[in-house]
Formats: structure tokens, sequence, C-alpha cells
């Protein structure tokens, strides 16, 4: 498979070049050039097969041509060694929770496959430096998938003050190959400042031999096919015995790309583009006018993304017709409000307790099936452990949460990130004089 970029300027190129540039040459995001749909033979048998059978026979079909068969099937089983369960909640609504990773967030999945690949593609062996923005869950998913990792470091990029302190904790508190930034600005500022690195042509720069962890990265995405094709499977949907609809709690959409992208390999699905009040998709789903505007902070800090990067891709993937998107996404805005409403309700009418992310998913979820016959099930796609966010949870169902262990033992290590200005000529010193330091 050749990977192609957004914008149409750079040649197409290898899995190992797209997964190590993050971003192409002219400063699109890479795309695969074809996708051949899964044989009717897998889809035909879907409901049979376990989480890791369906993630295998899919990592093999996208990129078996560059990664031998049973090295692929080694990274399926190393990355993805927990598991990914249906909660049944109501009548029409699943939850399919991807939170049960090292770092509670459906980046670990993402996140750890990537750090795998990257060890068995292309023939560069220099070290890499893995530049990566967060908003909340990525930075910790890919300082634990990195951490230790030899031959590369990672630069995490927050917003200071805008991830919750235990998001906070899981990639300041680490060390050794793992440095965090707390810029002063937005997220969108930190993904400013890393796409301008991977962009600049610059000779010193390009020895760190930068990529990214972020859904700019196609190492990410890839494996987040795997599980709308896990919720298909054990919903009977693969064969038209029921309509799927997936709501999928959106910031920077790389999830909703992937969605797009296991359509495109034979899933049959809708989905639902739930935001909180960084509405800009929806906005552009409903009047074909995407605006991108500087950030608000709400509930579901992960999602405070005004100018979300992937939607180059969406937009793409369907030739910027906007009549097609429509036909296989929703947009929904959920406020903070709502948000605390939800959380509350689920958990007096079901003692199920939600993130605010997945939240916001819900909710959408609940007026979206409002419109949509009885034949239509829907899933919510939960995205990380509600004790990370304790201080907009335990208001809203009126009790405390008991931290899982894995997440209490960081609150007493010391806190190790530096300041950053907004300014990228600070972030080109830093990184520079930490490669220096480290050879």
């Amino acid at each position: 498979m050749r990977w192609v970029s957004t914008k149409g300027n750079s040649p197409a190129t290898s899995l190992g070049e797209a997964l190590r540039r993050g971003l192409a040459p002219d400063g699109g995001l890479y795309l695969p050039e074809h996708l051949e749909p899964m044989p009717a033979s897998f889809l035909e048998r879907l409901d049979q097969l376990d989480f890791a059978e369906i993630a295998k026979q899919l990592a093999r079909h996208l990129l078996n041509r560059e990664v031998a068969t049973k090295t692929l099937d080694n990274i399926v089983a190393a990355a993805l060694d927990f598991p990914v369960p249906l909660v049944h909640l109501s009548p029409r609504i699943w939850i399919l929770e991807l939170f049960h990773g090292p770092t509670l967030a459906f980046k670990d999945i993402g996140a750890r496959f990537l750090a795998r690949l990257l060890e068995h593609t292309g023939e560069d062996q220099r070290p890499s430096t893995v530049l990566v923005a967060t908003s909340g869950d990525t930075g910790g998913a890919v300082a634990q998938a990195f951490l230790g990792v030899e031959r590369a470091r990672v630069a995490v990029l927050y917003p200071r003050g805008q991830v919750s302190p235990i998001q906070e904790r899981q990639f300041t508190t680490l060390g050794g190959n793992i440095r965090a930034f707390a810029v002063e600005g937005t997220f969108d500022d930190c993904q400013r400042l890393v796409k301008r690195a991977f962009a600049e042509a610059d000779t010193e720069l390009s020895e760190l031999a930068l990529t990214s962890a972020n859904s700019i990265n196609v190492g990410r995405l890839l494996p987040q096919i795997f599980y709308y094709f896990q919720a298909a499977a054990r919903l009977g949907a693969a064969r038209g015995q029921r309509k799927l609809l997936v709501s999928i709690p959106s910031g920077n959409f790389g999830n909703l790309t992937a969605g797009l992208l296991a359509k495109r390999l034979g899933l049959e699905c809708r989905f639902l583009a739930a935001t909180n009040e960084n509405d800009v998709v929806p906005e552009y789903l409903d009047t074909g006018v995407f605006s991108p505007r500087t950030s608000v902070r709400t509930h579901a800090n992960a999602m405070d993304v005004g100018n979300p990067s992937n939607l180059a891709r969406i937009r793409s993937l369907y030739g910027e017709d906007l009549a097609l998107l429509r036909r296989d996404v929703e947009g929904y805005r959920v406020d903070d409000s709502s948000i605390e409403k939800t959380i509350r309700r689920v958990d007096r009418d079901h003692g199920y307790v939600l993130d605010p992310h997945t939240a916001v998913g819900y909710r959408a979820l609940e007026r979206a099936l409002k419109k949509n016959t009885e034949n239509v099930v829907g899933v919510v796609l939960a995205t990380a452990h509600p004790t990370k966010f304790p201080e907009i949870v335990e208001p809203a169902i009126g009790r405390p949460l008991v931290l899982p262990r894995r997440l209490a033992k960081r609150l007493d290590d010391p806190v190790l990130s530096e300041t950053l200005p907004n300014d990228y000529a600070v972030l080109r010193r830093r990184l520079l004089a930490w490669d220096r330091s480290t050879r």
C-alpha cells in the first residue's frame, strides 16, 4: 500500500516513510492511496472471531506487503493485550469500553501499536524524537507506549493548566526518555508548534528524526479501525442483521477518520460526530462552511480542539463532496450542562458511570436514536475511565470515585514538566539542546 498526502503535492510513499514523517512534505496528512475492501468471507464470519483475531486479519490485509505476517501478529498480540468489552446499557444502546489499557484511555490502542510498528518498518536506525501535542489522554498513552524504548525519545506538548491533574501526571512523572512541555496557550497552539517543526526545512532539526504519535500519524489511525469491526461482530451488524450507529466523542477527529476507513473496508454503519462546545465540525456538516477558531475550555477537555487536523483527511476521503459525507456522518454538539446531567442520569438509571467525553457520545446517540427506526442499534465509544475526571464526575454522581491503583500511584510522583512559551524558536532550541545532551 502506498500513502498519499491530502494536499496532493507530495509523491506517494511507503508505510515506513509515512510513519516516520508524520506529515507529508507538502504539509498534508497521509491517507492510503487505495483501500481494498476486506474479503466477503471475513465479513460473513466476523461474529465468530474474537477481537485479537479480528485485529490480526485486518492488520495483515492492510500491512502485509510491508511487514511480515508473523511480525504483524506479534505486534497485535503485544499491543492489544487487554480486553475491549461491549456493555449492554439499554435496549438500543451499548458501550464499547476502549479504556482498559495501561493509561485507561482509548489512545493506548493506537499508541502501543504505533510504537511497535515503528520498530519493524524502514531501514533508518537513527534515534527518533517523537513530538506529540496532547489535549488530554494522548500524552499519557504515547509516553507509556515509548517509555524505555531504545532509540526513541518523546517530547509531549500540552496546554498548561488545561488537562486534568491525573492526565497530566501520566506523562509528566516518567522521566527517562520522556520530556513534557507545558505550553502557555491552547491545544491548538501546541498542535501548531508540532506541525511547524515537521514542516520546517531545517537541517539541524532533521538530525532529530522527528516523528509524530498524534492521530496526525497514520500508525495511530490503523489500529483504531479494528474496534469498529469488533462492535459490529458482537452486535450481529456485520451481515445486516441490524443497522449500526456509532457515536464517537470527537476532538481532533482521528477516531472518526478511522471509522470512515473501516467503512471503506466493508463495514456497514453510520457515524455520529459528537463534540463538546468546540463544534466546528458539526457546524461544517450543517452549513458547509469550515470556520476554525480558538478552542474553549469544557468539561470534556481532551476534545477542546478548535481546528481539528483530521477534517482534512475526512474531506479528502469524500472528495470534498459534503452531500456524500452527510450520508455517513451526523454532527451533534453537547454542552457542559448536558454532560453533567447525562453522567448523573445514566448513573441513576443504569448504575453505569460515564466519563465526560463518553457522556458527550452518549447524549448525542440518545438524540440520534429518536430519529432512527427500531432496527438501528447504537454504540458509544467509551474513550476514558471516569476516575480520570473526578472534578467533573464526582459532583455529578454525588459520591467519590475509587482510583485504580495504576492512577493512584502517580499522584505522589514529582511533576517533571517544563513551562514553554508559545514560541517555536524556543521549542526548537530546547529540542536541539536535549539532542546534544543525550549523544
